[in-house]
């Protein structure tokens, strides 16, 4: 089931999830709770995911750009983007950037991904809030 009916919910379960791109290239997913392997805000089976904030932390003396984009598949990839919802966005030095919070939270299904690109490797720090729905 890709899309299950979040009328008759089960259980909903808050999770961070965050993740340190080391490389500039498009095809970073979100890992689990920092670890390294690439799942995470791409929902289990029968389950959605409630996207409730991303903020992005630059922690370096220098501005790095970020994107934030949503694919059309399972494993995000620079050829999977449907929508951006940050791209390109300067974040200058020791700051934060919220790209979306509670008022703009938004669903990933089964099939979609959520992925991010630093204009600098090691320099941002992204942190995803979300609810697991089943």
């Amino acid at each position: 089931m890709a899309n299950p009916n979040i009328v008759n919910v089960t259980s909903i379960y808050g999770n961070t999830a965050y993740v340190i791109p080391s490389g500039t290239s498009a095809t970073t997913s979100w890992p689990t709770n920092g670890t390294t392997s690439l799942t995470g805000l791409t929902p289990a089976a029968n389950t959605v995911n409630r996207v409730t904030s991303i903020v992005v932390t630059n922690t370096t003396s220098s501005a790095a750009t970020a994107t934030v984009g949503i694919g059309n598949n399972a494993t995000f990839g620079s050829a999977t983007v449907v929508s951006y919802m940050a791209y390109q966005v300067s974040v200058p030095a020791n700051t934060t950037l919220i790209v979306t919070d509670k008022t703009t939270s938004f669903y990933v299904t089964e099939n979609q991904s959520v992925g991010v690109t630093s204009g600098t490797a090691s320099a941002l720090t992204y942190t995803a809030t979300y609810e697991a729905i089943t």
